[in-house]
């Protein structure tokens, strides 16, 4: 068993998105801060209605997928394929923009606190113009592992022998939300090829067996290897660990478009512009 090790730390800077929602950007803060399959990771957290009133309007994807994890508050969306969905706390949406979608998603809160991820996850060449799904997942569909002293809650992939309620495909994501007591120590085997990275959340823990720091809210790129090793700090640590297989493609992004080619982009421009980006 290979425990793989921190190999760089990539410090979450403050951004905001949609119509001025404050979060925190580490993964796709720049072209190079990206790991495929992973193009980019957003923390939202705020007891400030005016970091997030004015949440995501209606907006175009085409070429990846979307992944909403929400652990505070509550989150409505709705896309031009007719789909309507609601996230509440522990809540996931799975959207595969594919060939093409618009949605919003809108806070249905004034007060209290917003808190939760997005991440893009991208799509090979062969599947970036294939029809767009959206799935909305419960907070009671998530199972949670319990391991020595934490637990594991698997939301995609497989975790000793539990598999999350996303699995397969393309990439074969793996996305574990680790809650680790003080200086509680998580091993567990990664998929042998897939490329990964840790994020802390809350609290900080040490990486690996030469044991380098992963601090608080940086995401962390992991080396090759068939096996992780985290452990929380005196605090304890919530941790996020996502793996995938690269594509190793070409790549080209502009804003909500992601395609292997400028060409690609360029037509993404004009199928919107046409109002075509979402037609069969």
């Amino acid at each position: 068993m290979t425990i793989r090790t921190l190999q760089k730390v990539i410090p979450s800077i403050p951004a905001s998105d949609g119509a001025g929602v404050k979060l925190r950007r580490s993964l796709g803060a720049s072209q190079l801060a990206r790991h495929d399959p992973f193009l980019m990771l957003d923390e939202f957290y705020s007891d400030d209605p005016n970091d997030y009133l004015a949440g995501f309007p209606s907006h175009p994807h085409r070429g990846f997928e979307t992944v909403t994890y929400m652990l505070d508050g509550h989150m409505q969306h709705k896309d031009s394929g007719g789909n309507t969905g609601d996230l509440g706390p522990g809540d996931v949406q799975w959207m595969t923009a594919a060939r093409g979608i618009i949605h919003s998603e809108m806070p249905q809160q004034t007060e209290g606190r917003m808190r939760g991820f997005q991440l893009w996850l991208n799509l090979p060449a062969k599947e970036k113009m294939k029809p767009a799904a959206y799935r909305d997942i419960p907070a009671s569909a998530i199972p949670s592992v319990a391991a020595g002293k934490g637990t594991v809650k698997v939301i995609a992939g497989s975790f000793q022998g539990t598999t999350g309620p996303v699995h397969g495909g393309s990439t074969d994501p793996q996305y574990w939300d680790l809650h680790l007591e003080p200086g509680a120590v998580l091993e567990a085997p990664l998929p042998a090829g897939h490329n990964a990275f840790l994020y802390a959340y809350e609290g900080e823990a040490v990486v690996g067996e030469d044991r380098k720091a992963l601090p608080h809210r940086a995401a962390g790129l992991l080396s090759q290897g068939d096996a992780v090793r985290v452990q929380a700090g005196d605090k304890g640590a919530r941790v996020l660990l996502l793996a995938g297989k690269p594509i190793r493609e070409p790549m080209v992004q502009y804003g909500p478009f992601v395609m292997n080619t400028r060409e690609e982009i360029e037509q993404a421009i004009a199928d919107y512009q046409a109002g075509t980006l979402t037609a069969p």
